[in-house]
């Protein structure tokens, strides 16, 4: 049943994207009324609206989830499939990733800043070319994981709920942006759904950065997570992009200009720095690594049956 629902899914969002645009919406004023009700400026505060905004609405998912099942397993499956395709997004970053590498081929470059500047939520005016396509590959390395990897693997664990407990869960992050300042004092009520979030992408982030691995360049990647990962300022962020970056055989990072002067980032992967020639090969990268996942799913599908 687990294989069967993520098939459907992906084969979904190929004729119809998941409307994750409108499932953002909802969230936004989802976590801006917990923020409301809850935010106090301390701990306890944010323990108890992430209770309430991303425990509680996996619980409750659970439960219509195992009544479904047993009440019906085509209700059950139906279930399952509507839940995680409005939890995942393949497309949500893929038609960016596509539009840019066509701005950027057609010499559109103006185009392409605002497409990446859209995707990311961060201006780019200054970016030129081949920034404009090492970011880009960044943020398809990114958004690859948190979009389609991250969900499937705590859809595999815990179903429909497993994929709500990531989605919100990351989305409270984003929204609630851990360091902020409230009259004058730090705000530690976000920085709980920050570490129930880094507990939750622990081992997904990883066997991500593994997968990237086994479908480029093993020796590079693994090299690059080991020497390069901790050097970004983000654990999870830089595991990912390092481990893409030795697969794909190319150097992400590196500084960019902004708006206070130069961002110095650290240097992640080997190789050539990344350009407009390889946004193809990023794709091929996060294809090759679904496929492989589908794979080793069906197989333990099939093994499952067999054992039964």
């Amino acid at each position: 049943m687990t294989f069967l629902s993520i098939f459907c899914v992906l084969f979904l969002e190929q004729l119809q994207a998941s409307p994750i645009g409108r499932v953002r919406s909802i969230l936004g004023v989802h976590a801006d009324f917990l923020e409301r009700q809850f935010n106090g400026g301390e701990r306890h505060h944010g323990m108890t609206a992430w209770a309430v905004g991303v425990a509680l609405p996996a619980l409750i998912i659970l439960i219509m989830q195992l009544a479904l099942a047993w009440l019906n397993s085509l209700l059950g499956l139906v279930f399952d499939i509507a839940v995680l395709y409005l939890a995942m997004g393949f497309r949500q970053f893929s038609h960016y990733f596509t539009d840019i590498r066509l701005a950027l081929r057609m010499g559109e470059i103006d185009r392409a800043r605002q497409l990446l500047a859209e995707w990311r939520c961060q201006s780019g005016d200054r970016l030129r070319p081949a920034e404009i396509a090492r970011l880009s590959i960044e943020q398809g390395i990114l958004s690859s994981h948190r979009y389609v990897f991250a969900p499937l693997f705590w859809f595999m664990l815990l179903g429909p709920a497993g994929a709500v407990l990531y989605r919100l869960s990351a989305f409270l992050v984003e929204r609630w942006p851990a360091g902020s300042v409230v009259a004058g004092e730090p705000d530690h009520f976000s920085r709980f759904a920050l570490q129930m979030f880094q507990a939750i992408d622990w081992m997904p982030a990883r066997l991500t950065a593994v997968t990237f691995a086994i479908v480029g360049d093993f020796e590079d990647a693994v090299y690059c997570w080991r020497a390069q990962a901790s050097q970004w300022p983000d654990a999870a962020s830089g595991i990912l992009l390092s481990s893409g970056a030795g697969a794909l055989g190319v150097r992400l990072g590196l500084p960019l200009p902004d708006a206070a002067g130069i961002d110095a980032r650290p240097e992640l992967g080997l190789g050539e720095e990344a350009d407009i020639e390889h946004l193809q090969s990023a794709i091929g990268l996060v294809w090759r690594a679904l496929i492989l996942c589908l794979l080793l799913l069906a197989l333990l599908t099939v093994a499952s049956w067999v054992g039964a």
